[in-house]
């Protein structure tokens, strides 16, 4: 699937300096992989790609926990992970993170 996302939000149209951007986004199923909680869980997995080094790894298992990993134009990469009661286990910003 492709959308179409904007660099800002803006209510009509593209805002002058800003462009167009195309990006990739799928979303797939899994099962059994291991959860920041420690379990064997299913989940969705969601990813979105803009080809000029925007990443959005989003991963959400069936009790809840959640790990985010957001590559950024400029070569610097977030990873948080959540457990299903909201505590958060990691929250690492990085230029040079190397996973």
């Amino acid at each position: 699937m492709r959308v179409r996302l904007y660099a800002y939000t803006y209510q009509s149209g593209v805002p002058p300096g800003c462009r167009e951007v195309e990006m990739l986004s799928a979303t797939e199923q899994f099962s059994k992989e291991r959860a920041p909680c420690g379990k064997l869980r299913g989940g969705a997995r969601h990813r979105e790609d803009d080809d000029a080094g925007l990443v959005i790894d989003d991963m959400t298992y069936d009790c809840g926990c959640r790990r985010i990993r957001h590559e950024f134009h400029d070569g610097s990469v977030r990873i948080r992970t959540v457990r299903h009661n909201g505590k958060v286990l990691m929250d690492e910003r990085s230029a040079d993170f190397e996973a």
